[in-house]
């Protein structure tokens, strides 16, 4: 698999913070029950995913963050396709939107919280040494 060169979309990908390259959760989004177990390590490079115990106690913060971004986009949406609904109508929606998102949320704040708290960089090394095949002797 070829390496995303930018940290960014790297991020938006879900990849490995060092090499750009292995996927940071064990299963697809989709897959509901199954959506937060995430790999203890990166499967191309070695890389740590958790690096101390605890560390993704951070990203409740973010995760907050991303709830109240997306409380505020429903509700303003709301308000203006709607014309200002019951206020039944706005608990129901956020409620509603808030729980279809949750898989997301929680991914993307973890990679977040790796991405800018946990002091790995992008390595262009390790992308060109797992590019290589393997030569046996």
């Amino acid at each position: 698999m070829k390496p995303i060169r930018s940290s960014f979309f790297a991020m938006l990908a879900l990849r490995c913070p060092r090499c750009h390259q292995g996927p940071l959760f064990k299963y697809p989004t989709y897959r509901v029950t199954k959506f937060s177990q995430m790999l203890d390590s990166c499967p191309v490079c070695g890389q740590a995913y958790e690096p101390e115990p605890g560390f993704y106690w951070g990203a409740m913060f973010v995760s907050y963050g991303f709830s109240v971004a997306i409380f505020a986009l429903s509700g303003v949406g709301l308000y203006y396709l709607a014309g200002d609904p019951a206020v039944w109508v706005y608990v129901l929606t956020v409620a509603v939107v808030t729980v279809l998102t949750m898989p997301l949320v929680f991914r993307y704040s973890r990679a977040l919280m790796l991405y800018l708290f946990g002091f790995v960089r992008y390595n262009p090394r390790w992308a060109e040494n797992t590019e290589q095949p393997s030569r046996q002797v």
